[in-house]
């Protein structure tokens, strides 16, 4: 019952309007569903290695804050990069998320994102972000809808997952994935292994750091072989 509950929720949540990355994972992150009250400032770095995609890259920087428990919000820009041109920047956005309670064991939010294109359309972005820890281990799924603020634009449909394990002092181990669930012959996917380091009282706060390469699946194959990821993070309480 409680599952069949989880899958109603995404289900509906789904259908709203959203927005992203071109490529899955370029520039994104898995989103926990909990937050923590302090304020953060994030870079998240992603490239695309090997056929015509390659040198093709997104810098994602973010300030958020957590105003409670409950509830986060935050400003970021995305720059982009592609082979044959130099780093713009491609959108303006504001996000928020708003937890919903733990269901059945999983922790589970609510996100939601509008970014403003600097050519383009404005986009809309919501997620269902589940996340379930228990001892050292620690899985997240984030169930993603997008879509671009003109008249007939589709809904498209993704996912970004991650799990990982801590293997001594600051260090945890595991895989990530993303993928665009919209996209012919399977749409595009990206998955690998992922290492992050979590330094605690780095000054007055704690040093995130993850990084990892993403091998290209489905029909990303016939762009990119992979994506090299970096995010660094620094939070601090207020």
């Amino acid at each position: 019952m409680q599952m069949t509950y989880l899958l109603a929720v995404a289900a509906l949540l789904v259908t709203w309007p959203s927005s992203a990355h071109a490529t899955p994972g370029l520039g994104e992150e898995v989103y926990p569903a909990t937050i923590e009250r302090e304020a953060e400032f994030e870079a998240r770095y992603g490239r695309l290695s090997g056929r015509s995609a390659e040198g093709t890259d997104a810098l994602v920087l973010e300030a958020a804050n957590g105003f409670s428990t409950k509830f986060r919000a935050a400003i970021l820009v995305e720059l982009e990069r592609t082979p044959d041109g130099g780093r713009h920047a491609s959108a303006f956005a504001v996000e928020a998320i708003h937890t919903l309670g733990r269901i059945g064991g999983v922790d589970t939010a609510f996100y939601g994102e509008y970014a403003v294109a600097r050519d383009g359309a404005d986009k809309i972005e919501t997620k269902l972000l589940l996340q379930k820890s228990a001892s050292r281990f620690d899985t997240r799924l984030n169930l993603i809808a997008e879509r671009e603020m003109v008249a007939g634009a589709p809904v498209t449909f993704g996912y970004a997952m991650s799990a990982d394990t801590a293997v001594g002092g600051a260090f945890r181990l595991g895989a990530a994935a993303f993928g665009d669930l919209s996209g012919d012959e399977g749409g595009h996917h990206f998955a690998g292994p992922i290492v992050k380091a979590d330094f605690e009282h780095f000054g007055p706060g704690d040093f995130e750091l993850e990084t990892g390469y993403l091998f290209a699946l489905g029909s990303a194959r016939t762009e990119a072989r992979g994506q090299f990821r970096l995010l660094a993070a620094y939070a601090f309480p207020f």
